[in-house]
């Protein structure tokens, strides 16, 4: 019997410092697909010397942007990374077992992913297994619905785990972190509003204490040492923030 194929799907801009370790990773696909929307370094080059098939399309929305991909593969089972992800050896050979055998206990998988963080992986808290599902057959799933942020994978039918990890290399620096928090607390502040969920000052003062206590505390993401407090103290200033950016929406006001 021939084995399934399976077509990768990135989307990309400005990544010419990450896309080689991420679609090297990749070598085992039979395709990979790269949507890029405007990048003003090398990224499309760096792609196309790994023989990705580039396209490129303004970006729109993250969902938007990955369910385009997926419907420009040429296969129907799909693995969808960003570039700042990486297969490790454990998961590569995992789905290779799973495609060897014709992928026929689910529509779809998830696997960890294992975020690096200031020189080190996070082992623990919230940031870790924090499972992904990536690898799925796009007849029976995709990037569905409206939310642009936090996008994920819907399935119409079974879902099975496989062994390994998704490295992720998802920070440059602390400023860019911030940054990012800051734009993804603002989206998703609107999205929420603009689906009539309000925040009240209970959200503000409790949800980011909850988060730390969930995450540093009960979940052990004190055992990453210092690296694990800096986490777990910027993620608590996301979740605080998307609160007061909702809480002045209703309100009236842009924040």
């Amino acid at each position: 019997m021939s084995r399934t194929p399976i077509s990768a799907c990135i989307i990309t801009f400005n990544e010419a410092d990450r896309i080689d370790d991420c679609l090297a990773s990749l070598a085992f696909c039979d395709e990979i697909v790269v949507v890029d929307s405007g990048s003003t370094d090398d990224t499309r080059a760096r792609a196309q010397a790994h023989g990705a098939r580039v396209l490129e399309r303004p970006f729109d929305g993250f969902r938007s942007q990955k369910a385009f991909a997926v419907e420009q593969a040429k296969h129907d089972w799909v693995l969808c990374l960003d570039a700042d992800e990486r297969v490790d050896a454990a998961l590569r050979a995992s789905i290779e077992a799973a495609r060897d055998r014709g992928f026929p206990d689910a529509a779809g998988y998830r696997f960890a992913r294992l975020s690096e963080y200031f020189g080190a992986f996070l082992r623990h808290g919230n940031a870790y297994p924090d499972r992904v599902l990536r690898l799925f057959d796009r007849r029976r799933g995709g990037w569905r619905g409206e939310r642009e942020i936090h996008e994920a994978v819907s399935l119409d039918g079974p879902r099975g785990t496989l062994a390994g990890n998704l490295e992720h290399h998802p920070y440059r620096s602390l400023s860019e972190q911030l940054a990012k928090q800051e734009r993804y607390a603002q989206m998703m502040a609107e999205y929420q509003h603009a689906r009539g969920k309000r925040a009240r000052v209970r959200h503000i003062l409790l949800n980011p204490w909850w988060r730390f206590v969930r995450g540093y505390l009960l979940r052990g993401g004190f055992l990453d040492g210092w690296r694990g407090l800096l986490y777990a103290l910027v993620r608590v200033e996301y979740v605080r923030r998307k609160a007061i950016k909702l809480w002045l929406l209703d309100r009236g006001y842009r924040p």
